[in-house]
Formats: structure tokens, C-alpha cells, sequence
């Protein structure tokens, strides 16, 4: 009998756990493919999940309208947004808001939600235990505008305008608006080019300023001097404002979010945006355009600020964007004054990343000085007062160390988050893949590069221009294959696969920023100068087993072919305990050397026999 009884026990908690409660939206009046806008209902929609654990919202699969007009509206301070001159207020349209919210899964069937006008699509405002899957999201009106050149001449261009691009002609210039707003000043572009997979940066002004006729309704004639122009036939004028005043999703405060077969078709501003969030994993989220359009990301793919716990970016494709795919980091604050010595005023310096707390009580942190990167002590923190959103003061557990001053920063270490992505594929961007820096793990393995503009990995950290902290302690960058990366760095004899630089502009004896760092098992396809890493200030840098090998030229680039010097392979400046084994070079018999600086012989270790050690 006990028996039976427990095994009733188990087939009911068996079922318990296939049986969360699911609430149609169709049963709350929401249905697809009607055109209408069901913002509001879906937002009653999410607050009915309030008091139901384990809740399931599921919408039927079809098409979901989302306007901005009943859009929620809420104050946020995004990092690496927008300056107070860009963009004074902070107020921000929100598509789906999941606030304070629990054992929630939001389950799209594969549905297709349409935005309309500048808004965040969706939000996750200190939730925990959030899942988000299976649907796609775009704009009816992308805030990015296309135009494909069809003939390129010195004193005229024909083009076509992609149809999702409205346009008017005013006092015989082009003028580009969308639901409610307007593109008429501050222009980027980036000229895109499908064929040869590349984005690079061009000038709007030749277009801007030039005389229009329309020939027929999408196909114009633009007018003016196109001499000094890289416009070629075939390829895509891509153009935006720069202000990023809203972003794609917007991830705050929260733990346990799982974002899993999402399609983000484009995104306005920066996109996915994670900030102080612990324990992220965003499987099978593929940033790419729709409808024949180049771009689906106004600037990064995904970002990541000051989070912790760990973060999973696994199986997802970022192609098309106006900047960096993934950039995990933290933010430097600079000490704006000592008041006491245990009390400290700070300040956000760069001018997009400011208003967020940035400390909480009890979180650690270490104190940095500003020119050298030099950790120098720790405290912990008793209190917190934000004084404005620039200006933030602490009190401290224990005093400063002597040699701080007001001028040096400090990192929120607690805030720090092990990473690890995997069989990612990242291209069309023209800026760098991956940005990392933080000092938990880091796996970097099992992706593709794929023509990524400048470097395909960035390891950085400074303390005095964008001050994206910090020094990374442990990286794995296994299993990669990089191909063709480091175009738009080209001329400047700097287009290397990957860079470790940090902004430490004073060296110190005996003093690296970054540590262990291993590149193993990759595969680099390069051109020309056969430029594959530089490094600085590391301690602990292992390149082995990897394979380099020489691809024929980008197209875009053979105009420059035979002006390239055969530059070094690997450019190191101040590191320790370097080691270069077992790689194989396939490089059409160019030289393949490592020119150090600030180093002395014993720093660096081969086995590798047709490396050519150069100190200086």
C-alpha cells in the first residue's frame, strides 16, 4: 500500500509539472492577423500572470500590431545610450513590460510582432525565473532608411528605396520620416554590401544635399558630385540618426531570463540590452533583417552592463548591424571627490552611460588608478546615495588605500559575470564581434567571424574614454574559425583577428593588466599583410594549436593590394609568459614574426619553427 501510495505521489507531481496554468490571450480578446493595436490588451494580458506561478501566456500564432501611442510609458537609464544634450529625457516607450514578475513564460507559437513607431518592444523590470520564446519582432517603419544604388555616375546616382523606407521630396532634397517621426539632421551611414558580405562606413552628405527627381514612385535620381564618394552599383546606403533614445529589449534588474527562438528583425537603438541582471542565457536568437532590407540593428546586437551570475549566448546569428554584436563589460566610475576616508563622491563619465545605481550595499569593490589600471585594494560597500544621475556617493567599510586620489576610479566587482559563447555566427557588422571584459570565465568557442569590419575580439578596459571595466582574468578563445576579419582596419595596417588593448597609458614595471589568456584550436583565414593578434600588457598569453592560412583578397580591398607592407603576424607590447606552440602557418611563404615590445627574451616561449622573434 505504501508503495501505491508513493508512486500517486510522484505521477502527481510528475503532472504538476507539465501542468502549468496557460492562459490564451484569445481568450482575453486578443487575436492575430486583425491589424489592430493590442497593446494595451496584451499588457492586461501580462498583468493577469501576476498571481499565478507558473503561469504560460500563449498567443496563437499569426501577426500582433504594437503602437507606441498606448505604449507604457516608464523613466529609464540605459548604459551606453544617450547623452543629456541627445536625448534630455529618459521616458520610454514599452511594447510588453514585464515588472516584478515571477515563473512567467511568455510563449509567442511563432507569431510575428510588429511595432509602430520608436518604442523598446519588450521589458523585464526586476523579474525573476522569465522566459521568452518561439516569436519575431519587427517594425512596420525600421528607423533605419535604405536606398540601393542602381547606376553610380560622377555627377548622379539612380537608386531605389527600399519600400519599408518613407520618403517625401522637399524643396527637391530627399526627407525621411516614419510613424510620428522625422530623420532631417545628425545622419550616420554605413554602406552595405551583400556580395561581399562587408559594411563600411561612408557619408551621407553627397545624397543628403543632392537635387531629386522621383522617376517613379521608390526609383530617384540624385544630382551632385559623387567623384569623391566609395558608392558603387549594387550596394546599400544605410541611414540613421545617432541618437539612441529607446532600445530593443531592455533587461534590468532581473534574474533567471531565458530568451530562447526569437527572431529580431530590427531593433531601435542599441538592441538586446541586459543591465544589472544575473544568470541570462539567449539561445537561438537570430538578429538579421527581413524583407530584403541590410540592417536589423540601429548599433549592438546584444549588450551586457555590469550584470553577474553567468551568461549563456548559444546558437544565435547577429548579421546586418550599425555596431559590435555582443560587448560585455562593466563601468569605471571616476572619484570625484575623497570626502571623508571612508566616504567617496563618483561620477559617470562617458556621456551615453550615467543614471543607473551602479552600487548596491554590501557589493565589493577595487579601486583602480586611472593611467596605469593598477588594482589597488578593496572595501565594501555600507551605503549608497545618488545624488544626481551623474553623481553617486558611497560610504565604505574600511578606508581608502593612501595612494587613491581623487581623479582614479573604481569597479564594481560583485557586478561581474562569467560568459560563455558558443556556435554563434557573427558578420555584416563593421565594427568589431565580440567585446569582453570582465574577470569571471570566459568561453569563447565553436563560433564563426565572418568579415567583421575591425577586430573579430576585442579585450579592452579603460578608465578614460568610454570606462568599460574590467581587466579579464581567465579566457578560453577555442574552436573559432575567423575569416577575413579587420577590413575597415585595413589601411592602417591594424586589421589583426583579435585584440588584447587595454588603455593603460602608463606602463609599470612587473604590472600586467589582463591574465591567462588561450587561443587554441582556431582557424584564421587571413589576406594580405597576414595580421593575426596583438596584445598588451598580458600576463600568461598562449597561442597553440591554432591553424592560419592565406584567402584571397576582399574585392573592396584589392584596390589597395601592393601597397601593404608585410607586416609582423603578432605585435605584443609588454607581456609575460607568452607561449606559441604546435600552430601551423599556410601563409604562401610571407613572413611570419612577432615583434615585441617592452620585453625581454625570456617573456616569450615557441616551438613553432618558422616563427621569427623580433625584440625591440
Amino acid at each position: 500500500m505504501k508503495k501505491i501510495s508513493a508512486l500517486i505521489l510522484i505521477c502527481l507531481y510528475t503532472m504538476s509539472m507539465f501542468c502549468n496554468p496557460v492562459i490564451n490571450v484569445a481568450g482575453l480578446g486578443i487575436r492575430p492577423n486583425t491589424f489592430e493595436d493590442v497593446t494595451e490588451k496584451v499588457q492586461q494580458a501580462i498583468e493577469s500572470c501576476r498571481n499565478q506561478p507558473q503561469a504560460v501566456l500563449s498567443f496563437p500564432q499569426g501577426r500582433y500590431d504594437f503602437w507606441a501611442d498606448n505604449a507604457t510609458q516608464k523613466e529609464y537609464y540605459i548604459s551606453n545610450t544617450s547623452s543629456e544634450s541627445d536625448c534630455p529625457s529618459k521616458v520610454k516607450n514599452i511594447g510588453l513590460l514585464f515588472e516584478k514578475l515571477k515563473n512567467i513564460t511568455l510563449e509567442g507559437n511563432g507569431s510575428l510582432f510588429v511595432f509602430h513607431g520608436k518604442m523598446i518592444t519588450l521589458a523585464i523590470d526586476r523579474c525573476e525565473n522569465i522566459k521568452i520564446r518561439n516569436l519575431s519582432v519587427d517594425f512596420e517603419r525600421p528607423t533605419m532608411s535604405e536606398i540601393t544604388i542602381d547606376e553610380c555616375y560622377p555627377d548622379s546616382l539612380i537608386a531605389s528605396v527600399h519600400p519599408d523606407s518613407k520618403y517625401a521630396i522637399v524643396d527637391n532634397r530627399i526627407r525621411f520620416y516614419g510613424e510620428k517621426w522625422e530623420m532631417n539632421d545628425n545622419y550616420f551611414s554605413i554602406l552595405t554590401d551583400t556580395i561581399t558580405g562587408t559594411n563600411v562606413y561612408t557619408s551621407w552628405d553627397p545624397v543628403c544635399y543632392a537635387k531629386v527627381t522621383e522617376r517613379f514612385p521608390f526609383k530617384l535620381k540624385f544630382e551632385n558630385d559623387f567623384t569623391h564618394t566609395n558608392y558603387k552599383a549594387g550596394q546599400t546606403i544605410t541611414v540613421r540618426r545617432h541618437i539612441r533614445d529607446h532600445v530593443g529589449l531592455f533587461v534590468n534588474l532581473s534574474k533567471n531570463i531565458q530568451i530562447q527562438n526569437v527572431n529580431l528583425h530590427y531593433m531601435h537603438g542599441l538592441g538586446l540590452v541586459s543591465q544589472f541582471s544575473e544568470n541570462l542565457n539567449y539561445k537561438q536568437i537570430n538578429i538579421s533583417p527581413s524583407r530584403n532590407r541590410t540592417i536589423a540593428a540601429f548599433a549592438d546586437g546584444m549588450h551586457f552592463s555590469g550584470c553577474k551570475g553567468h551568461i549563456e549566448v548559444d546558437e544565435c546569428i547577429f548579421k546586418g548591424l550599425h555596431d559590435d554584436p555582443i560587448n560585455v563589460h562593466g563601468t569605471y566610475l571616476k572619484i570625484e571627490e575623497i570626502n571623508t576616508p571612508t566616504k567617496l563622491t563618483l561620477r559617470f563619465m562617458h556621456p551615453q552611460t550615467y543614471g543607473m545605481q551602479a552600487f548596491f550595499v554590501n557589493d565589493t569593490l577595487t579601486f583602480i588608478r586611472s593611467n596605469t589600471l593598477q588594482k589597488t585594494g578593496y572595501a565594501r560597500v555600507k551605503e549608497v546615495e545618488q545624488i544626481s544621475p551623474r553623481e553617486i556617493r558611497i560610504s565604505l567599510n574600511q578606508s581608502i588605500p593612501e595612494e587613491i586620489i581623487a581623479g582614479d576610479c573604481v569597479e564594481n566587482i560583485t557586478w561581474t559575470p562569467s560568459l560563455r559563447v558558443n556556435n554563434c555566427r557573427m558578420e555584416m557588422t563593421n565594427t568589431r564581434g565580440l567585446l569582453v571584459t570582465t574577470p569571471k570565465k570566459v568561453v569563447i568557442e565553436n563560433n564563426y567571424f565572418y568579415r567583421t569590419g575591425m577586430y573579430a575580439i576585442l579585450i579592452s578596459a579603460d578608465a578614460n574614454s568610454w570606462y568599460e571595466s574590467g581587466a579579464v582574468q581567465d579566457v578560453v578563445i577555442r574552436n573559432n574559425i575567423f575569416d577575413a576579419c579587420g577590413y575597415n582596419l585595413y589601411s592602417g595596417n591594424n586589421n589583426y583577428s583579435i585584440a588584447i588593448e587595454p588603455e593603460n597609458h602608463n606602463r609599470v614595471k612587473n604590472h600586467w593588466i589582463h591574465r591567462n589568456i588561450y587561443i587554441r584550436n582556431n582557424v584564421f583565414k587571413v589576406y594580405d599583410n597576414n595580421l593575426i593578434f596583438k596584445a598588451r600588457s598580458v600576463d600568461n598569453l598562449n597561442f597553440e594549436n591554432n591553424s592560419v592560412e592565406n584567402i584571397p583578397l576582399i574585392p573592396l580591398l584589392e584596390s589597395q593590394s601592393g601597397q601593404k607592407e608585410n607586416n609582423v603576424s603578432f605585435l605584443l607590447d609588454n607581456c609575460s609568459n607568452v607561449r606559441f606552440h604546435n600552430n601551423t602557418y599556410k601563409l604562401s611563404g610571407k613572413n611570419t614574426a612577432v615583434k615585441c615590445l617592452n620585453m625581454r627574451k625570456s617573456d616569450i616561449k615557441k616551438s613553432d619553427s618558422h616563427l621569427t622573434i623580433n625584440i625591440l
